[in-house]
């Protein structure tokens, strides 16, 4: 439990292409200890789009889905299909409490913190004890340690990226209902965040300077087959 409040900041990104996607992401990384605030993203897909770990083969994982473009994630993690998922990342300047955690630490506290906000509405979820069957590099197959479970079957999963810019968090959560929209889960969330560690929400807008080096990635990176297919 955070004891002060503090300030985190709140980007509504809205569709954007699977490139631009994951290089706003790593943008927002690199530009983390500047603000020295966090950033919660909430964003979407303009295209069905598949995103695997940094370290999986691009081979392996091409096998494994019809979904197409195919972008490596600059975080570890299983390949996640984004056909109608609903997308968040966390990104944390270096310093900050959520910083120093551990992996397992801070893995499981965000699914704590996306299992309070289906409670808040009226939805009924569990953290898994422990890792559940074999996934062969998929994440919505099998479950591990402390992903979201509805029913027993996965519906939250996140991978992390941590170094000397700060931590990254990218997860994807499947709508356990279709009755459930998804501004109302993103609502809940900003105010477990409020209830839990006392943030309070600033709207947060990209500079000139972190749009163009989010374009820089999409198109020197993420965009590029030799990027995605090196491995």
């Amino acid at each position: 439990m955070n004891p002060k409040s503090e300030t985190w900041l709140l980007l509504q990104s809205g569709p954007g292409a699977a490139d631009l996607n994951m290089a706003l992401d790593e943008a927002l990384l690199e530009f983390a200890s500047l603000s020295g605030k966090p950033v919660l993203r909430f964003y979407a897909w303009t295209e069905r789009a598949a995103s695997f770990g940094y370290s999986q083969k691009h081979g392996d994982v091409a096998l494994l889905t019809l979904l197409r473009p195919l972008v490596r994630r600059p975080t570890g993690g299983g390949l996640v299909p984004h056909d109608m998922d609903w997308t968040y990342s966390l990104i944390f300047p270096p310093g900050h409490w959520w910083y120093a955690s551990r992996a397992k630490e801070s893995y499981q506290r965000v699914h704590e913190w996306i299992r309070g906000a289906f409670a808040r509405l009226n939805l009924t979820t569990e953290l898994a004890p422990n890792r559940h069957k074999e996934f062969a590099g998929q994440c919505f197959v099998g479950a591990e340690q402390f992903d979201v479970l509805w029913r027993g079957a996965k519906i939250a999963g996140a991978a992390q990226r941590r170094n000397r810019q700060g931590l990254l968090i990218e997860g994807s959560v499947q709508s356990p209902s279709e009755a459930l929209a998804r501004a109302a889960w993103q609502r809940a969330m900003c105010e477990v965040a409020c209830e839990n560690w006392r943030v309070e929400w600033s709207s947060f807008e990209p500079n000139p300077v972190l749009n163009q080096r989010a374009e820089e990635l999409a198109r020197g990176k993420y965009s590029r087959e030799e990027y995605n297919q090196r491995r």
